[in-house]
């Protein structure tokens, strides 16, 4: 049972946020590909749920900020619409894990009107990448990681 809960641990942190997976999973004291998998099924996991969901989300934030009256336009929506320009599909994938969520970049490949296919294809390629050189790197750098936690 506890082990169990282990993986559900770094299941859930990856499917919020990828880089807290590894993290999660060397906390736990979890293997290298324990861990590594987990991290790349709850990163797919959100990309599932939110590429059904994807623009109806949009719909909603939009709706949500025109009536908090925030700017339409942040640092950080002008940063994703310049990846989408100059990278398409395949930038958001490759920058998801990195600087966006699953969740977030999910969403904004659906809002692009990216069919669901290529969106589990392409973030499929990016959680097997990042998923390896992160938990990777955390592994390889754990005193340091773990002082962080």
């Amino acid at each position: 049972m506890e082990e169990l809960l282990k993986y559900a641990s770094v299941y859930l942190a990856s499917m919020v946020k990828f880089i807290g997976g590894p993290l999660v999973g060397i906390s736990l004291g979890l293997s290298y590909f324990e861990t590594v998998i987990l991290t790349i099924l709850g990163m797919m996991t959100s990309v599932l749920v939110f590429s059904y969901i994807g623009r109806q989300a949009a719909r909603w934030y939009s709706a949500y900020r025109r009536e908090r009256q925030r700017p339409v336009f942040s640092r950080r929506s002008r940063r994703v619409v310049r990846i989408w320009l100059n990278f398409g599909i395949v930038g958001v994938a490759f920058f998801t894990p990195l600087f966006l969520t699953p969740v977030f970049g999910t969403v904004v490949a659906a809002v692009f009107g990216v069919p669901r296919r290529q969106i589990f294809l392409h973030m499929f390629w990016s959680a097997i990448m990042w998923g390896f050189m992160l938990t990777g790197l955390i592994y390889r750098f754990e005193k340091i990681a773990l002082q962080y936690l």
